[in-house]
């Protein structure tokens, strides 16, 4: 048995753009210069957040395609570790020695 579930996500998907064309055409002039604004703003902040993104979506596309990148020198951690000014509690509680 197939749904129909797409016949009803198209139509509601039409409805959902109707139902926004009428809005935006009954606002006044002053309410879509407003509107416009905010949009803005929010494509901006948007667009921010997917620029500040970048790196580590670089890094999610090479941790699945270079296998190096799981390969860790514990050795590195502890010379890391030893030099730090950390109380010995302190490192214990935290996993580093």
């Amino acid at each position: 048995m197939e749904s129909q579930g797409g016949v009803s996500e198209g139509r509601l998907e039409n409805r959902l753009k109707q139902m926004v064309s009428r809005k935006w055409e009954n606002m006044t002039d002053r309410q879509k210069t407003y509107a416009k604004k905010i949009w803005g703003v929010l494509t901006y902040k948007w667009r921010w957040q997917i620029a500040m993104n970048i790196p580590y979506l670089a890094i999610f596309l090479l941790d699945r395609t270079i296998p190096a990148v799981h390969q860790f020198d514990m050795t590195l951690l502890s010379t890391i570790s030893s030099k730090l000014p950390i109380p010995d509690f302190m490192s214990a509680w935290i996993g580093l020695s």
